[in-house]
């Protein structure tokens, strides 16, 4: 094949190509590489690339290969990694001055799970500063002239572009379903606790979660089959038996699944192009589509998701603000202040708000719906680079730790994408994949 045609691959077919030996991990790796030379300068989306020690990666991956020992479901397969996720053979700046020249000394657990798997760690993909709002330098791809979203700028930003297949970022309010959404990759934010994150930088226990952007469904379910497992390091992961996701997500429905459409309290965030898409969206899915409007203790969600960042992130990453002088945005800085002003009894409040409100939506998902419906964003991804645009519809689903995927379904009249969230109930992810593949098949059709 040509080098064009193999850096259009999904992960999926790029793992079977190696696997049948039609195409080497080298071959794939070099394809990837020379669409990084020829379109990184304008995108942006890596903060740290070696191809030398990208290449003898492959070529060591094509070495096992023919000894005829078994490979893993990513063999041989070119993934990135966000820069606040630890990497032993490559920095993990933070998208931090202050941090530059940082060398971890492990990879962090997800890292060594891709690397087990057989990936090839092409490089680090750029995140705003601290995985916060202070922008870097990418750009997005669909639009050079409009921002990629954040904090997982660049790992959204490379698989648009098509210089790899698949990568990995993290989200504590949108900085996953948001980039995905303005670049038009597929990605998800798992259940809380699915993947392990240790190893990844710490801004809020609460919150975080590590998660894959794709080009596929398939390929989301194949990079959480090797992701998601416990951890003995994360106290929020569990011993559960895995599930095969890749089955799963593949497997029909016997009846057609049934949406909740959520507008959420903050549906006047929305733009004119995304309420427009949306419910037409609805319509098109008729009796497998119901409104459905959250109760008004909800629109508390937002203050309470704030609440537990500014404090937790404080508390993680206040040291950094104290010591880092003009290397530190203002706008990280200030979030530090605002956490360290919140009181304990807020906090714990907030806290006890984000277990009662996923608690009634577990109520919602056992007797109403198989998933919610819900915008990623407020509409396509707005123009200019000093902000990285309005998390506000990952919130809610951040707070709950409830899996999200987005979904690259939609366009506004400019032709920018406008993706469609799906949320699930919390460790039915598998199932979530499964309905988000229903839907990619029923809107193609």
């Amino acid at each position: 094949m040509a080098a064009a045609d193999l850096s259009v691959l999904t992960a999926t077919e790029v793992a079977a190509k190696i696997a049948d030996s039609a195409v080497s991990s080298e071959e794939v790796t070099a394809a990837c590489l020379d669409r990084i030379a020829a379109t990184e300068e304008a995108v942006g989306a890596f903060a740290h690339l070696d191809p030398d020690q990208a290449l003898a990666q492959a070529r060591e991956c094509d070495t096992w290969r023919r000894s005829g020992r078994p490979i893993g479901p990513l063999h041989g397969v070119p993934i990135a990694v966000k820069d606040i996720i630890d990497t032993a053979d490559y920095p993990t700046e933070c998208g931090s001055k202050f941090l530059s020249g940082r060398r971890p000394r492990a990879d962090a657990t997800v890292v060594s799970r891709l690397r087990a798997a057989g990936a090839v760690i092409v490089g680090k993909t750029v995140t705003t500063e601290f995985a916060y709002f202070h922008p870097g330098k990418t750009r997005n791809p669909r639009d050079l002239e409009r921002t990629p979203g954040g904090s997982s700028s660049g790992s959204a930003a490379a698989v648009a572009a098509g210089m790899v297949p698949a990568t990995i970022g993290t989200q504590t309010n949108g900085s996953i379903i948001r980039p995905a959404a303005f670049c038009g990759v597929f990605a998800m934010k798992p259940s809380h606790g699915l993947v392990s994150r240790t190893g990844v930088l710490p801004l809020s226990r609460s919150l975080d979660h590590v998660g894959p952007f794709a080009r596929s469904v398939a390929d989301i379910a194949l990079m959480l089959d090797v992701m998601a497992g416990y951890d003995a390091e994360d106290l929020d992961t569990r011993p559960v038996a895995a599930r095969n996701f890749r089955q799963i997500a593949a497997e029909e429905f016997g009846l057609a699944p049934r949406f909740a459409f959520v507008k959420t309290p903050v549906w006047n965030k929305a733009d004119a192009d995304a309420r427009e898409a949306f419910e037409g969206l609805a319509e098109e899915l008729g009796e497998d589509c119901f409104v459905y409007d959250l109760p008004e203790r909800y629109a508390s969600a937002w203050d309470a998701q704030r609440a537990i960042m500014a404090v937790e992130m404080a508390h993680n990453l206040g040291k950094l603000a104290d010591e880092g002088g003009d290397k530190i945005s203002g706008k990280f800085c200030d979030l530090v202040a605002e956490g360290r002003q919140v009181s304990a009894t807020r906090y714990l409040a907030a806290l006890a708000e984000a277990r009662s409100l996923r608690g009634s939506l577990e109520e919602l998902f056992q007797q109403e719906c198989t998933a919610i419906l819900t915008p990623a964003a407020p509409g396509v991804a707005p123009e200019g680079l000093a902000s990285t645009g309005n998390p506000v519809f990952s919130s809610l689903w951040s707070l709950t730790g409830l899996p999200a995927v987005t979904l690259p379904l939609l366009a506004g009249d400019n032709g920018m994408p406008i993706g469609v969230q799906i949320v699930g109930a919390v460790g039915d992810d598998a199932r979530l994949l499964r309905t988000a593949n229903w839907l990619v098949e029923r809107l193609r059709d």
